[in-house]
């Protein structure tokens, strides 16, 4: 017999352009619920329809309103506010007895990344880390080719990203491109790209950096472009090359991996498409369509994944299955990054 199980509910803190792709998946899915909304800014100026549920502009009086039910009742609080305050809230969330999904990057150091890890293991809550390209379909066939040993020994990997993000963006009073909230490019640009690069390879040492700051000196705190290189720990080596110099539009993101069995490049402006493959004795199959891009208007996102993010929470939650980036690997790629950038 097939019992309704009760819906998960959901509370939505950041209702920007990324918090309101959660509460638009939250709203669609039917097995869970939108239960709260918060934001720094009033409901009217923020444009979001939710108009009967309960808005806070301060997130820990949401939370103490949360506190109170989550005895009884499974909470999910999705944490889309500026990078910078993605730890402390989640730890916030946690101790309210909160699950929490988190906005890619996790953190903005590993330091306060082990603070959210630790403080979910005392609370007995789970975090999910929201990496959304794993959920694409040439994601999901590279992860395929390279955990079965198809490619054999990996030689060279490099990853390209190469967008467009202009004042358009990084406009004025904004927290993009500030040092404590934004922490950097590879942070709010390109980590879903390092996230890939550690799921199908592991992690990177013996690392080498430049960077640059060609078009951006008026906009950010930081680098707009830099080239890294490394060695990976299971052998092999890689470079990263990336930059938001791009004029007016997306060039590319791309991840060309030559290996001892053949040559794969995924390409396209979100490593959406299989640009090269020939393999030793394999013929590549039909891969599922990619979901479209993010479109913000003047500038554009990565695909749409979103929808798997709040899927997976449902079925880890009401089936036990296993949550798709969980902490650790969130962990990881601000580990990553962070050693990259103590090379500056």
């Amino acid at each position: 017999t097939n019992t309704v199980k009760n819906k998960i509910k959901f509370a939505v803190i950041g209702c920007g352009h990324i918090g309101k792709r959660h509460v638009e998946m939250i709203s669609r899915n039917e097995e869970t619920e939108l239960v709260a909304l918060c934001d720094l800014k009033p409901k009217e100026e923020i444009g979001i329809g939710q108009n009967n549920v309960p808005f806070y502009t301060e997130y820990k009086s949401m939370l103490s309103v949360l506190q109170n039910l989550t005895p009884d009742i499974q909470i999910v609080v999705s944490i889309c506010t500026p990078n910078g305050l993605h730890a402390g809230i989640a730890v916030d969330a946690l101790k309210a007895g909160c699950h929490v999904v988190i906005e890619k990057p996790m953190a903005l150091s590993v330091d306060d990344a082990d603070l959210v890890i630790q403080t979910a293991r005392e609370c007995n809550r789970k975090v999910f880390c929201v990496m959304q390209n794993r959920y694409s379909p040439p994601s999901q066939w590279l992860k395929e080719i390279v955990d079965s040993g198809i490619l054999g020994r990996t030689y060279l990997v490099q990853v390209n990203c190469f967008w467009n993000r202009d004042e358009r963006y990084y406009t004025p009073g904004n927290w993009h491109g500030t040092a404590d909230l934004d922490g950097g490019t590879l942070f709010t640009q390109f980590s879903h790209f390092v996230d890939i690069l550690y799921w199908l390879f592991g992690d990177i040492h013996n690392i080498h950096a430049r960077f640059d700051d060609f078009n951006h000196g008026s906009l950010t705190d930081f680098e707009d472009s830099g080239l890294v290189t490394f060695d990976f720990e299971r052998g092999g080596m890689g470079s990263f090359h990336y930059s938001t110099s791009v004029w007016n539009k997306n060039l590319e993101s791309s991840m060309t991996i030559v290996a001892e069995n053949g040559s794969v490049k995924v390409g396209g402006q979100y490593m959406n498409e299989v640009e090269y493959c020939h393999i030793k004795d394999y013929t590549m199959p039909e891969l599922a369509p990619t979901n479209p891009g993010n479109d913000y208007g003047a500038y554009k996102g990565s695909a749409q994944n979103h929808h798997y993010v709040i899927q997976n929470v449902v079925d880890v939650l009401h089936d036990g299955d296993d949550i798709t980036t969980n902490a650790e690997e969130g962990r990881s790629v601000v580990s990553i990054i962070e050693r990259i950038y103590s090379l500056k």
